[in-house]
């Protein structure tokens, strides 16, 4: 459900920037608050799920998405869709990390991998028939459609959770780091608020500038608050971790690449090549395809290959695979 979300409404931006009496830019807006609301939330889902029950707080978070969700869809202006948007937000910054953490105490280490490959299936539904959708509820319907499919699917998640989801708790949770919670909240929002305005030309630049100030100061206060707190709301310590640090930092350089391309597609397609939504819809999708394909390969892949060599560049693949290098040279060398 929030994966599809996430993907439906790019190729319904044009319509509802008509709607709201915007321009289809300023719908931005409209996925960046959900992006700074699941920024400002993630770091405490885990906490709230250790004090309150991973099913409790999973069921929870389906029920405020699938709300904001249908405030959405009646949204009149684009600031009221924005408030709506972060509220979804909030819902969906619960969703993914209690997921993975009900999946990783359900399983074995030795089986972790293979379920994440599984469990990743349907989740990869949403970005494959996001796209698709999104075009055609918006070409033959209404743009609002696409945020009132999420009742029925969040219905049907609620059932399927109480029912199946075992209620994970911590037999004595650590007491909630609530200043660390303002300061990273505060930090975060302020930086999402200055790349949010960068390109816009509304703000001065000493306005932008001082949003990044500001954001500096309360992610380095953080870091001093976290040194002397037994359980910060977010442990810096991980970092210490080889394989997390550059998991995240490597994460964090392509997530703006990958993210971006199912944004803009849709703009290009529709207001520069003056394609329907469903067509824009039906050429944008067709990523997705690859993915799906790809994961249920992934665990077979890494028990052949390992994680380092799979994720390395040409070179280090295996011998057979050089000519596959020296081909992909060649394409570059001639253009």
């Amino acid at each position: 459900m929030e994966q599809l979300d996430s993907t439906i409404i790019t190729t319904a931006i044009p319509a509802m920037a008509k709607s709201l009496g915007t321009e289809p830019v300023r719908l931005s807006l409209a996925i960046t608050s959900y992006i700074l609301s699941l920024a400002v939330f993630i770091p405490i889902s885990g906490w709230i799920a250790d004090r309150f029950g991973s099913r409790r707080v999973f069921c929870a978070a389906i029920i405020v998405f699938t709300t904001g969700s249908a405030l959405a869809g009646f949204a009149p202006s684009l600031p009221i869709l924005v408030v709506t948007r972060v509220l979804q937000g909030m819902g969906g910054a619960m969703l993914s990390p209690v997921g993975r953490l009900i999946l990783l105490r359900s399983f074995p280490k030795e089986e972790l991998a293979r379920a994440m490959a599984y469990v990743a299936i349907p989740a990869l539904i949403g970005p494959t028939v996001g796209p698709v959708l999104g075009g055609f509820i918006t070409t033959y319907f209404n743009w609002r459609w696409i945020f009132y499919v999420n009742i029925p699917v969040g219905m049907v998640g609620i059932a399927l959770a109480l029912r199946y989801t075992e209620d994970f708790r911590a037999t004595a949770p650590s007491r909630f780091d609530l200043r660390g919670f303002i300061i990273v909240g505060i930090g975060l929002a302020t930086l999402q608020f200055g790349f949010e305005n960068i390109g816009r030309h509304v703000l001065p630049p000493a306005a932008i500038a001082a949003s990044f100030v500001a954001a500096a100061v309360a992610l380095s206060l953080f870091g001093w608050h976290v040194r002397g707190h037994p359980h910060p709301v977010l442990d810096l310590g991980l970092f210490r971790i080889r394989t997390f640090r550059i998991g995240v930092l490597a994460g964090g350089f392509c997530r703006p690449g990958m993210n971006s391309v199912p944004f803009l597609l849709p703009l290009l397609f529709q207001l520069g090549f003056g394609l329907s939504p469903l067509h824009s819809g039906l050429l944008t999708f067709a990523s997705a395809i690859g993915s799906i394909t790809v994961r249920p390969m992934s665990f077979t892949l890494l028990r052949l290959f390992g994680f380092r060599r799979l994720l390395s560049p040409m070179r280090s693949l295996p011998r057979w695979s050089w000519p596959v290098s020296r081909c992909s040279g060649l394409a570059r060398r001639t253009g």
